[in-house]
């Protein structure tokens, strides 16, 4: 409860609201991470989960590509990232749980302000897991990996989001929880908070003006 009253009162003077999904909406990140351990394991690699953390929010194919070029794999970027997914999708997706805090603010916001979800998950991946935590009908804008040439970290997801809302990049308000989509909104010109380091100082931005 805290960590909602603490998010209600960063967010009053908002007219958007931009959710990351994975890690930030769905407590699925340690599903994308198995799917990753699964795919690798399958051609024989048994890779560091932790590069899965460092890379949150890049598309799977940006992870893979650094993973080949860490290790000296050769995955196919396109291969893996299909194997990932309908993994994800068949196994994973419909077991997808809430952060709890997260989805409570956007309910609560969802009647005063705009909602749109960024996401480096391919959109087929990102609808279903709104369905699933079922607020895909408060959702104004979807903006998943397909729908820019540039993702996180670069602006690129942010603003489109904010320019079919109709908003100012300055008068939205970014929820992330990983390093690529901080950058991201930070470079969009955008207010953020990392919400799962609420209670850390400096983990949030002040108004822009």
């Amino acid at each position: 409860m805290a960590r909602l009253e603490k998010l209600m009162e960063l967010g009053r003077t908002f007219k958007a609201f931009l959710y990351d999904c994975d890690g930030t909406l769905a407590d699925n990140m340690p599903a994308h991470k198995e799917t990753y351990f699964r795919v690798a394991w399958g051609e024989g690699f048994k890779m560091d989960g932790s590069i899965v953390d460092e890379l949150a929010g890049l598309p799977v194919m940006k992870v893979v590509e650094e993973m080949n070029r860490r290790y000296g794999t050769s995955f196919d970027p396109v291969v893996f990232n299909e194997l990932k997914y309908r993994l994800f999708l068949d196994e994973y997706v419909d077991r997808t749980p809430p952060v709890e805090f997260v989805v409570e603010h956007l309910r609560r916001h969802s009647r005063t302000a705009r909602i749109a979800v960024v996401s480096g998950s391919k959109r087929i991946a990102v609808e279903r897991t709104l369905k699933v935590l079922d607020i895909a009908h408060l959702v104004d804008v979807v903006v998943a990996a397909e729908d820019t040439h540039l993702g996180k970290p670069y602006p690129h997801p942010f603003l489109k989001a904010a320019a079919l809302l109709d908003v100012d990049p300055k008068e939205c308000l970014v929820l992330e929880d990983g390093d690529a989509g901080i950058r991201a909104a930070k470079a969009a010109g955008m207010n953020w908070v990392r919400i799962d380091r609420l209670d850390q100082p400096g983990n949030y931005a002040g108004f822009i003006a």
